[in-house]
């Protein structure tokens, strides 16, 4: 009661309060604190400060998109997929360059002579606690060496070929557009987002290798090796 009558007699008090707002465009989490609900002879003191949960999930990246929204897109964009073999003629007789995404540990043991390495996904490096979360689920499933996708990705392949380049993007299994009774939207792969994410970038002349480098290993095409 006493408290009561205080608001009703302070109009500073009962003008203002603790105030919860839910900030969507940055985390779910958020609170407002009016300061002048607790008085204060400081003048110093911050008009309002704000609490957030240091393990809210990032927005959703453009390779983190429904694969349905990729593989439309793509097909807009007209990304043809070919096979090992034509991928080896395109590079001998068309310059088309080879675009190896796969990590640079896999790339250094075997890869096709001239092709260039920009690995789409990294190991996991920072130890925030949603990266601690994300390293917990992958050791859950026996995993402990849990990767993410690599920030530096499109960065790192502007400053190797240009827009114009004729790009043919691998990696190990190569994933497909081509619809079948089982898979009706085909197979994403790290190959295909890595292809999205070059079209959506400006890159205009971009291939897919269907079949991935294993394919490439099994046809006996040539291969290097990077000594350590």
């Amino acid at each position: 009661m006493l408290a009561a009558a205080t608001a009703l007699t302070n109009p500073s008090l009962s003008s203002s309060g603790l105030r919860f707002s839910s900030d969507f465009n940055r985390t779910p989490y958020s609170a407002s604190v009016a300061t002048n609900a607790f008085p204060s002879s400081r003048s110093s003191v911050p008009r309002s400060f704000r609490v957030r949960s240091a393990a809210t999930k990032p927005a959703k990246s453009p390779a983190e998109e429904d694969w349905k929204i990729k593989r439309a897109y793509l097909l807009e964009k007209r990304v043809r997929s070919v096979d090992v073999k034509e991928a080896f003629r395109l590079q001998k007789e068309n310059n088309f360059v080879i675009l190896d995404i796969r990590p640079e540990a896999e790339f250094k043991e075997a890869h096709p002579p001239g092709a260039i390495n920009v690995q789409i996904y990294r190991l996991i490096k920072e130890w925030t606690a949603w990266d601690i979360a994300r390293r917990a689920a992958f050791a859950f499933f026996g995993i402990f060496a849990g990767t993410e996708e690599n920030p530096d990705f499109i960065q790192s392949v502007e400053s190797k070929l240009d827009k114009d380049a004729k790009i043919i993007v691998a990696c190990s299994t190569g994933g497909t557009m081509k619809p079948s009774q089982n898979l009706p939207e085909g197979q994403q792969s790290r190959s295909l987002i890595a292809a999205y994410l070059l079209v959506l970038n400006g890159y205009k002349n971009v291939f897919h290798l269907e079949g991935g480098l294993y394919n490439w290993f099994k046809e006996g095409l040539p291969a290097v090796t990077e000594e350590e």
